[in-house]
């Protein structure tokens, strides 16, 4: 079996890349290094370089390789970006998965793992997000991922294409010695840069309802996402019955008061974060389910907080991931 994995060469992909290779297969790696890095594709794995919005390169990417499933993370990931550019998210998220998904069928390919989000629910006011909690996406990235949804949905129907997708809430960690979060919007990497800096990192509001006043996330380790897409990846490939959607969330919440102070133990570094004013929009908690992801793919949290941060900064101070 031979898997292309679009958006490989990114920090989840690279991670995904990897657990498939693990897992037996052949991996080819599609990316137009736009926000991923060509060091962060595993050893092993075929790089092709270029963009899910060509329709020809597609094609000839999985005809030339034989490729027999698709996991696609390619995409614009920027919620808080997203809304200062809606066309550019749709044109990448939406149309560029029509066009893979075009692609697919005129290969014959029937198999896809699609990488979605927790934020096709928007701000959710429940205690525990389930896969039957209402979507009401709050961006222009969320709305695009539901599309996404959609898409696999409607093809399916109409083609028989298997497929799922898999909603990631907070991903932190490494799994690989060398390959971290680049991103400059999520929580460990805001917080990492500044401490690298010698700056102070900041708390937006500690005044919510919940236990320390500041918000609490979901934060699931990478290395167990990565597996999750493998094992749906199996599924697949047997015909085992999946759901159309899964969260990838550990069922339990970890304000970002508690991030710091972890952050504080595994650095080294002794820091007392500032406190600024609440971002608008920002949800006191957002935390999910993961059992039917743990019933079918062989979910689990495998890894603490203090595993967790310690691999994410690992990997950030690593040698080779600073030059």
């Amino acid at each position: 079996m031979t898997w292309l994995v679009t958006g490989g060469a990114g920090y989840i992909g690279s991670h995904v890349a990897a657990a498939l290779q693990e897992s037996g297969r052949n991996v080819v790696v599609l990316d137009d290094l736009s926000t991923g890095r060509i060091e962060f594709v595993p050893p092993g794995a075929q790089f092709v370089r270029g963009s899910i919005l060509d329709g020809d390169l597609l094609l000839r990417t999985m005809q030339r390789h034989g490729i027999t499933g698709v996991v696609h993370l390619a995409g614009f990931k920027f919620a808080g970006v997203s809304v200062q550019r809606p066309l550019h998210t749709y044109e990448v998220n939406v149309t560029g998965t029509a066009t893979l998904l075009g692609a697919m069928d005129a290969s014959g390919i029937d198999k896809l793992v699609f990488s979605s989000s927790a934020s096709v629910y928007g701000n959710p006011d429940v205690d525990l997000v389930t896969e039957d909690t209402r979507t009401a996406p709050e961006s222009p990235y969320g709305e695009t991922k539901l599309i996404g949804e959609w898409l696999l949905r409607d093809q399916a129907i109409a083609t028989g294409l298997k497929h799922t997708s898999l909603r990631y809430f907070n991903v932190v960690g490494s799994g690989l010695p060398d390959v971290y979060d680049v991103s400059p919007h999520n929580l460990f990497p805001i917080v990492f840069e500044r401490l690298l800096d010698g700056e102070t990192p900041t708390i937006h509001g500690d005044d919510y309802p919940t236990p320390d006043g500041t918000c609490v996330r979901d934060y699931v380790h990478i290395a167990d996402v990565a597996l999750a897409h493998a094992s749906a990846a199996h599924r697949l490939e047997t015909g085992a019955p999946i759901q159309p959607a899964y969260n990838l969330g550990s069922g339990n919440g970890v304000s970002v008061a508690q991030i710091m102070k972890e952050i504080a133990a595994v650095t080294g570094v002794d820091f007392t974060p500032e406190v600024g004013a609440r971002r608008p929009g920002d949800p006191a908690r957002i935390v999910a389910s993961g059992n039917l992801a743990a019933r079918d793919l062989d979910w689990g949290m495998r890894n603490s907080l203090s595993d967790m941060v310690e691999s994410a900064w690992s990997a950030r101070r690593e040698p080779s991931a600073t030059a």
